[in-house]
């Protein structure tokens, strides 16, 4: 059985710091490609738009069509290889994860991070409130 690291009553400033440091981690980036997640509030609607990308020897997602690095500002003009939607997170991680064939994940991280945005856009968007992916 694992352990469990055992840091309790943290305030909610520790949390984020730990939050934010948790987030400066190496990460691989998934082979079979990235998301992007918005709402669509008027259909009240999680959106996953999901791209394809290759990885190159520096660890870098680059567009597989000419094998240069997605550039990190700016817009990027792509056509998505698969868009999901669903009304609460849970579903649309189902969709995701269970009834897309293939599945278009290959990594735990990667759907970890996707599981955590999905109920943060499922809170902004039952809040009213905007979603920006982190």
């Amino acid at each position: 059985m694992a352990t469990q690291s055992t840091t309790p009553n943290l305030t909610p400033e520790d949390r984020a710091a730990l939050d934010d440091k948790l987030s400066q981690r190496f990460i691989e980036l998934d082979p079979a490609g990235y998301f992007i997640i918005y709402i669509d509030r008027d259909a009240g609607l999680i959106c996953a738009e999901h791209y394809s990308n290759d990885i190159n020897e520096k660890g870098l997602a680059v567009d597989p069509d000419t094998g240069e690095p997605f550039p990190c500002k700016g817009p990027l003009k792509r056509t998505p290889i698969g868009i999901y939607r669903g009304r609460t997170a849970k579903e649309l991680g189902i969709k995701i994860t269970e009834e897309a064939d293939p599945c278009p994940l290959t990594c735990y991280d990667h759907a970890l991070y996707l599981g955590r945005e999905f109920v943060r856009a499922e809170m902004a968007l039952n809040g009213g409130q905007e979603y920006i992916q982190d």
